[in-house]
C-alpha cells in the first residue's frame, strides 16, 4: 500500500503564493494539505513531524528588510516552540532527517540558501554557502524563462524533465556560491538542477533569457538526497494551459508544466518507481 502524502505550505509574514502551492498539491494527489501559519509552529498547534512534504512559497518575507527571506531565516533560527526548549529549526532539521521533502520557490529558495539547507554540502545543514541578490538589471523581473534540466541530477522533483518554461518574479534572484571551490564541489555532485536556457535550450547567461545574472545561469539546486530542492522560477504558476501566456496561440496540452515537480514529489513519497 502507497505511503499517504501529507502536505504542509507554510505561509505568514509576508508569503502570498501559498493558495497556488497547495492547489499544486491537491492536482498531483497529495491526501492531505494544509496551509499553515508559522505561528502555528512556533506555538506548537501543528507539528512539522505529522507531515512528509513541506512546501515554503514565494512572497516578500517581512518586507525583505533585510535582504530576501534573511528575516524569516532569522525567525526559523532563533525562534522557539511555544512550551519547549527547541528553536523551530531543530524541528525543521528532525523533518529533514527522517526522511522529509521540502520544495522553495522564489522567496522560498531564498529561504533555504539563507538557513543553510541548499546546498548543505556535506550534509552541513546550518552554514550559509551561497546566496540569492538582488538582479543584475536592478529591478523587479516578470517574465517567463526555459529553464534546461541537468539529468544527472540526484533531484527527486525533476525526474523525466528536460526543458521548461515557467515564470519568474523576483528582485533578488542572483544565485552566487561563496567561493569557486563550493561551485566545483556542488557542480561535480550534480547540484544545479535547472539553469537558465534560450528556447533552443542552450544554458545561456545573456538577459533576459537569464532575467538576473545567476552564476552559471543556475536558478534551481538541490541536496545531495535530492530531497530538498529550491529554484527561483515559479512551477505553481503554471498548472494549467491556461496560464501559459500564448494559450490562446498554441496548441498546449491541458497539464501545465510545473504540475510535474509536484506529482513526481508525491510519486516518491508513495514509494512509487520513476
Amino acid at each position: 500500500m502507497a505511503n499517504k502524502v501529507k502536505a504542509m505550505v507554510l505561509t505568514g509574514n509576508g508569503t502570498n503564493c501559498e493558495m497556488e502551492m497547495a492547489h499544486a498539491c491537491n492536482l498531483a494527489g497529495a491526501d492531505k494539505v494544509d496551509i499553515v501559519h508559522i505561528s502555528d509552529l512556533l506555538f506548537g498547534e501543528k507539528r512539522l513531524a505529522d507531515y512528509n512534504f513541506l512546501n515554503l512559497p514565494g512572497g516578500f518575507l517581512d518586507g525583505d528588510d533585510l535582504g530576501s527571506a534573511k528575516a524569516g531565516a532569522n525567525r526559523f533560527l532563533h525562534a522557539p516552540i511555544a512550551g519547549a526548549n527547541d528553536m523551530l529549526i531543530e524541528e525543521l532539521l528532525g523533518f529533514i532527517n527522517t526522511g522529509g521533502l521540502i520544495l522553495g520557490v522564489c522567496n522560498g529558495f531564498q529561504l533555504m540558501v539563507k538557513l543553510g539547507l541548499l546546498p548543505a554540502l556535506g550534509g552541513n545543514f546550518t552554514k550559509q554557502s551561497t546566496t540569492l541578490t538582488f538582479n543584475d538589471s536592478g529591478r523587479f523581473e516578470d517574465r517567463w524563462v526555459y529553464l534546461k534540466a541537468n539529468p544527472q541530477s540526484p533531484c527527486v522533483f525533476t525526474k523525466g524533465q528536460d526543458r521548461v518554461y515557467y515564470p519568474v518574479r523576483h528582485g533578488e534572484g542572483k544565485f552566487i556560491p561563496e567561493s569557486s571551490a563550493i561551485l566545483e564541489d556542488m557542480e561535480k555532485k550534480n547540484l544545479v538542477v535547472f539553469q537558465y536556457s534560450d528556447a533552443e535550450g542552450s544554458v545561456t547567461m545573456d538577459y533576459p533569457a537569464n532575467p538576473n545574472g545567476s552564476t552559471n545561469a543556475i536558478s534551481g539546486i538541490c541536496n545531495e538526497t535530492g530531497r530538498l530542492f529550491g529554484l527561483m522560477p515559479h512551477p505553481e504558476a503554471f498548472l494549467h494551459r491556461t496560464n501559459h501566456p500564448r494559450w490562446t496561440r498554441e496548441d498546449l496540452p491541458e497539464e501545465g508544466e510545473g504540475l510535474a515537480i509536484f506529482k513526481n514529489a508525491v510519486r516518491f513519497i508513495q514509494g512509487k518507481k520513476f
